[in-house]
């Protein structure tokens, strides 16, 4: 009797064993956190990678940041954040297959692309799969009804542009300038512009029609011409970061003195690397924060960025941004977690405390002023000007 008692004994408690870590199983899994995937597509590779490198490690580096703390608690239900990415290699025909593979996985959500002709093929895809994208491109159309599914993630060259030569014009004395720029539909829209926004600030353009191959290593015959004319700005318009220390470097053998700018961000490493102390005095747009600004918050995400890479781009100072609008606008309306038209509705009202930086400054929609409705986030317009390996404030706006 003592061993069947035994016997009986050990066959409850290894059932009660399997029935506690069945029961654990079970209380995991309704413990774990749902996955939410955001996409990616955007140039990574070639001249301009800088700029979606600096895009898809932002959106990393927060995702991760916020997995570590427990994920993103989106009406009743807390999300991790998958990022899944694609190199659009800076071809409208990948950034289509790009976001035709968000489609196909479900993603309602996507940052990118990084240029006007990348923005401007996907926005049909975009628009039958029901995706709200973020790119970093400045044709109006995408922004302007009828279209409605593009967010404008940064400041445009036509917002940042009439800025900055107004600074100029009155701080450093410029009364001419040159514009030079890759020939392509994306640089060449912003010379558009640039030269528009010159004209009516009263400068005189004595230069606007040369141009160059974006595969172009020797600048000099380009700018030769230019730099007899004695500029006192010459504009690179849209300049690819791999571009922008060439140029600089040629135009400065060449003799050039004056003033040299862009609308487009640029990398501090690759400035000084390709151009050293002769991009000193270079101006660009810059990352959408300075130190005067900067919360702890963003304190940690550059300290959690440059942990992850080895280094940091400023212009993830602007980058980080998208995917915080994404989740906050989420959060305010979950029902768009699968559905872009609440999305949309969200957009007019909606409001939520900027977690980078320091102050009441708050995370909104704008571009009512440039495109009639609400299809562009609210970040500082920060104008840089290089020195000695690092970007100094030059200047601080913004948008409406």
């Amino acid at each position: 009797m003592s061993t069947r008692r035994m016997a009986t004994k050990a066959i409850a408690l290894v059932a009660a064993s399997i029935l506690a870590v069945i029961a654990g199983e079970i209380s995991q899994a309704e413990a774990a956190n749902k996955e939410l995937k955001i996409g990616f597509v955007g140039v990574t590779s070639g001249p301009a990678a800088a700029w979606g490198t600096s895009n898809v490690r932002s959106m990393q580096t927060r995702a991760a940041w916020l997995n570590e703390t427990g994920g993103v608690k989106i009406g009743d239900t807390t999300y991790d954040i998958n990022i899944v990415s694609f190199d659009d290699q800076k071809d409208p025909k990948r950034a289509i297959a790009g976001m035709e593979k968000m489609a196909q996985e479900g993603i309602h959500y996507v940052v990118g692309p990084n240029v006007d002709d990348g923005a401007a093929a996907v926005r049909p895809v975009a628009e039958k799969a029901g995706i709200i994208y973020f790119p970093y491109a400045f044709p109006k159309e995408l922004y302007v009804t009828p279209a409605s599914n593009a967010v404008l993630g940064m400041i445009a060259s036509y917002q940042s542009g009439p800025a900055i030569y107004k600074y100029l014009k009155d701080k450093r004395g410029v009364k001419t300038v040159a514009f030079v720029a890759a020939n392509e539909s994306d640089p060449l829209s912003q010379r558009d512009s640039g030269v528009a926004a010159a004209k009516a600030l009263g400068l005189q353009v004595v230069a606007e029609k040369d141009t160059y191959q974006n595969d172009t290593r020797d600048f000099t015959p380009v700018l030769t011409p230019i730099v007899k004319l004695k500029p006192d700005l010459l504009v690179l318009s849209g300049v690819a970061p791999a571009n922008a220390p060439l140029l600089i470097r040629a135009a400065r053998e060449l003799g050039y003195k004056g003033l040299i700018s862009t609308e487009t961000a640029q990398d501090a490493k690759v400035l000084q690397e390709g151009a050293g102390e002769l991009a000193n005095g270079f101006i660009s747009v810059g990352g959408a924060s300075t130190p005067e600004i900067r919360s702890p918050a963003m304190n940690e995400f550059i300290d959690r960025y440059t942990k992850m890479f080895g280094e940091y781009n400023d212009e993830s100072n602007t980058k980080v941004y998208a995917l915080e609008y994404i989740l906050e606008t989420l959060k305010a309306n979950p029902k768009a977690i699968d559905n872009v038209e609440e999305f949309k509705r969200t957009m007019d009202s909606f409001s939520a405390p900027n977690p980078f930086m320091i102050g009441d400054n708050k995370l909104r929609y704008v571009g009512s002023t440039s495109f009639g409705q609400k299809r562009q986030v609210a970040v500082p317009m920060v104008v840089n000007e290089y020195s000695d390996g690092k970007f100094k404030t030059l200047f601080v706006g913004e948008v409406d």
